[in-house]
């Protein structure tokens, strides 16, 4: 495998990289994962270089350095003391950075882990910072990083109207991109006009074994989110994080966070063969695992809950046919024929939305739950609405593909 660098890397090593910044004010979007290959903070990293000047800090969602473990709590605007410069959060009083945070940078420079996944909030985040940076006249750069769930699309693509904090546009929920690559889709597809540039990573090979777009072996993990602990849950997010519309654990408060679900009412051996028997070829590529867990804190907290781990990270795990969105989406489905009457969504401010259903909010439409609702309703229904909406996505990012 080759060696990886990423927009970070080659900022730090790179003095001709770095000489359009001289001279101008800069400003640091990053959090916990944001780390060289000597795992430095990038904030820490880009302060010791003497031809940059470092004059603001921002952190997305959960904080710059990892405050905050559990969604939806907030994070407070602090001054770091080591480096002598405001830390502005953009998941505490605002979501988009106000003028008054604008005015102290010339150029924003974004160093933020993705998960590959259109729900996960720092995606949200950096289309709100360049539209804020497009009205303001200001420059931004991306510091490359990989998706660690390399390039397979899958899922429903975001319905007009359905855009939220946890829906920035009309991606797929696995959308195959990096950060670097959204960001050009992002000014075009919403017309942006600013000055945007992409500091590229170089070695990143999405199709080579064992990572499939994490360099196994090479990068330590750091989680970009306090239930992000393993590239085994990113591989899983895009189906379990759906869990968070529905009254099924996903497995916070446990060691093991959106790689398993269950409640202390499910039955998980019946559920898991009725998985299999309804749709196997969506089961392909992991292995299911009954199992027993009792969370510590968040849904079901303190009760013994039967439940199903998905294994993805051993020999039977293939990257081209597993399809996690398309598992979680068959739970659901099963468990509503099992047992017609569970209360299986969750009717909460889901990211502070009060008038739509959390699970129709994570899916950009009504169109999982309703399926899933429907006993008339079969997986072929699914998959063909899915997959014309992949086959569009899978044209329309191509030619923002930069790897």
């Amino acid at each position: 495998m080759p060696t990886l660098l990423t927009g970070l890397d080659r900022l730090l090593c790179d003095p001709a990289l770095r000489r359009p910044l001289r001279g101008r004010r800069l400003a640091l979007l990053a959090h916990p994962a944001s780390v060289s290959a000597d795992l430095w903070h990038a904030l820490d990293a880009l302060a010791e270089l003497p031809d940059l000047q470092l004059t603001a800090a921002f952190g997305p969602q959960h904080g710059l350095r990892g405050d905050k473990q559990d969604n939806m709590v907030e994070s407070a605007e602090f001054f770091d003391p080591q480096h002598g410069i405001p830390v502005f959060s953009l998941y505490g009083t605002v979501r988009r950075p106000t003028p008054e945070m604008m005015s102290s940078f010339d150029v924003l420079l974004v160093d933020l882990q993705d998960l590959g996944c259109r729900i996960y909030t720092f995606i949200t985040t950096l289309l709100y910072v360049l539209e804020a940076a497009a009205l303001q006249g200001k420059e931004v750069w991306i510091l490359d990083r990989p998706n660690p769930v390399g390039r397979p699309v899958e899922g429903l693509l975001l319905r007009p109207g359905w855009q939220s904090f946890v829906g920035a546009g009309p991606l797929p929920m696995r959308h195959g991109l990096t950060m670097g690559e959204l960001a050009c889709w992002f000014i075009s597809e919403f017309e942006l006009d600013l000055d945007c540039t992409v500091i590229r990573m170089q070695g990143w090979a999405p199709a080579l074994a064992p990572g499939y777009g994490w360099p196994t072996g090479q990068r330590s993990w750091i989680n970009p989110s306090p239930n992000a602990p393993s590239l085994a849950m990113a591989r899983c997010y895009a189906g379990t994080v759906m869990l968070e519309g529905s009254s099924l654990s996903e497995g916070r408060g446990t060691t093991r966070p959106l790689e398993l679900f269950g409640a202390p009412d499910l039955d998980a051996r019946r559920l898991i063969a009725g998985m299999h028997s309804l749709a196997p070829t969506w089961l392909q590529g992991c292995r299911l695992r009954a199992c027993w867990f009792e969370p510590t804190f968040h849904k079901h907290a303190g009760q013994l809950c039967h439940g199903i781990q998905i294994h993805v990270d051993d020999d039977a795990y293939r990257h081209e046919s597993f399809r996690p969105w398309r598992l979680q989406s068959l739970a659901f489905k099963v468990l509503r024929q099992l047992q017609p009457d569970y209360p299986l969504w969750r009717d909460f401010p889901y990211e502070y939305e009060l008038d739509r259903l959390a699970i129709d909010l994570i899916n950009g439409s009504p169109l999982l739950r309703q399926w899933v609702d429907d006993p008339t309703a079969t997986p072929g229904d699914l998959d063909a609405i899915s997959r014309a909406d992949e086959d569009a996505w899978l044209q329309m990012r191509q030619e923002f593909l930069l790897y």
